[in-house]
């Protein structure tokens, strides 16, 4: 698929802290077994988060949460959820550390990839797997 010249292309990111409980006792873990590829996401900004003022959360169509975003790129999509007029997201799969989503910025409609990473990954104890789905950006 050919990206308009000034459109952001759509970025596969991964969902980490599955682990966790939420604050109002909902099970992350459970969630995500719930949640179906394509189904939409939203990504919401928590900028009062007291571990990080970049983080984005990770919120299932039933509006349970389901993680956040990494660390490495909540920086970006926080300000991508800033400047864009539309961000649209969905579910694509479980993963050990939480799940991946599809996400599209200025209308841009994110589609299910067939294959983004190995089941194997382990985001939550801090590895890095050395699989980045889509172009880096100058604030990594």
């Amino acid at each position: 698929m050919v990206t308009p010249v000034g459109r952001l292309p759509a970025m596969s990111l991964a969902v980490v802290g599955a682990r966790f409980p939420n604050s109002d006792g909902s099970d992350r873990r459970r969630e995500i077994s719930l949640c179906s590829p394509g189904e939409p996401v939203e990504l919401r900004p928590e900028p009062h988060n007291k571990a990080d003022a970049r983080a984005v959360a990770v919120i299932s169509c039933r509006g349970v949460q389901i993680g956040y975003l990494t660390a490495e790129r909540c920086g970006r999509v926080s300000q991508l959820l800033e400047q864009c007029r539309e961000v649209q997201a969905i579910f694509q799969r479980a993963s050990p550390s939480g799940a991946w989503i599809r996400a599209g910025f200025d209308g841009e409609t994110p589609q299910l990839l067939a294959t983004i990473a190995d089941d194997n990954e382990t985001l939550d104890n801090g590895a890095d797997t050395g699989f980045y789905p889509d172009e880096i950006w100058p604030d990594d």
